[in-house]
């Protein structure tokens, strides 16, 4: 999925600052004076949200006089660790990081800690709160238990049990494990109306999820209800789909009703398109907001090892109701900003 990196970034190029509710960070330099220096450490930038979320970072951060040393791990706990001490002996005021999992982010958060350096986790939480930090996350089962809510009242509408299938995020992924309980949360409450579902592992991976899809579809044909626990894998569902007929509109023969999270491009245009149901949306926009404002505060105040976790509830963008709340997706203000580029 990291293969698309670069024609992500031409479509992020045209990302909106993040607004700040004062209408700037809190401050750019330290109670001396000094010009900030923040350390923004990736495990690399596989997704739309994950290059939005960057670009909202690094250019508000920078539009406000923010020094910004960014290091990207290419998916190595490892090199992300070290790139930590080697941040923390340059002496930045403060570090925020995309860790590669939320055990990794538990510990380059000691090791933060224990050099005294603000420390915070942007979406992707630490497994738990042993080290300090400042953590802004996407509210990850609430989001995808609405949708597979939505989605559930749409099956309702066919007067049979379904055969529901869902595709598991690495599950060394806080943000994975947390989806897929939210959509067994809404399976479990409707024993009358779901068959045991399939799950499709996909270690975040667009290939994986292909081969184990086509696996999976071949040995469930009766699929009819689709969740993906990330937004990035519709190409590959929509590969596996077309030629067994079911890639179809709402409302079509042979439609499996389908929906997901993240809030992308993507999924913004195969709403519109009716092709599938709705996805629930993680504010990007907000969650930068948070985590810089509660970085920058801390910093200013001397404070050594914040600790502060911070919500980010989402909500669904359907079909039904997409005239009304498709401005306020991410994925959707991207899309309209380039088809008028275009």
């Amino acid at each position: 999925m990291k293969r698309i990196i670069s024609a992500m970034f031409a479509l992020i190029a045209i990302l909106p600052f993040a607004v700040f509710a004062n209408g700037k960070a809190e401050s750019s330099s330290t109670g001396g004076g000094k010009k900030i220096t923040i350390a923004f450490l990736y495990q690399d930038l596989e997704t739309q949200f994950w290059v939005a979320g960057h670009k909202a970072i690094v250019d508000t951060l920078n539009k406000d006089g923010v020094n910004v040393i960014e290091k990207n791990a290419h998916d190595s706990a490892d090199t992300q660790l070290q790139q930590a001490k080697d941040v923390i002996t340059q002496g930045v005021d403060g570090i925020i990081i995309i860790p590669q999992d939320g055990e990794s982010a538990v510990t380059i958060g000691k090791v933060a800690n224990k050099a005294g350096i603000p420390f915070a986790v942007f979406n992707r939480p630490p497994s738990n709160k042993d080290a300090k930090a400042i953590v802004a996350v996407a509210d990850n089962r609430t989001i995808a238990r609405g949708i597979v809510e939505y989605m559930a009242e749409q099956a309702k509408k066919l007067g049979h049990k379904v055969n529901p299938l869902i595709m598991v995020g690495n599950l060394g992924d806080p943000n994975a494990v947390q989806r897929k309980l939210g959509f067994y949360d809404v399976i479990n409450k409707y024993p009358d109306l779901f068959n045991k579902p399939v799950e499709v592992p996909t270690q975040w991976n667009a290939n994986v999820a292909l081969q184990n899809l086509q696996s999976a579809m071949q040995a469930h044909p009766n699929v009819d209800f689709l969740f993906t626990s990330s937004d990035f894998m519709w190409p590959q569902i929509k590969q596996v789909l077309d030629p067994l007929g079911k890639w179809k509109k709402i409302g079509e023969p042979g439609h499996v009703i389908t929906g997901g999270l993240d809030g992308d491009v993507g999924a913004c245009q195969l709403i519109k398109d009716g092709y599938i149901d709705g996805t629930g949306v993680q504010d990007v926009y907000a969650e930068a907001n948070m985590i810089m404002n509660a970085m920058l505060a801390a910093i200013k105040a001397g404070e050594k090892t914040p600790d502060k976790w911070m919500l980010d509830p989402g909500f669904d963008l359907t079909h039904a109701n997409f005239a009304t709340k498709s401005q306020d997706m991410w994925g959707c203000i991207l899309l309209a900003q380039k088809q008028n580029k275009g």
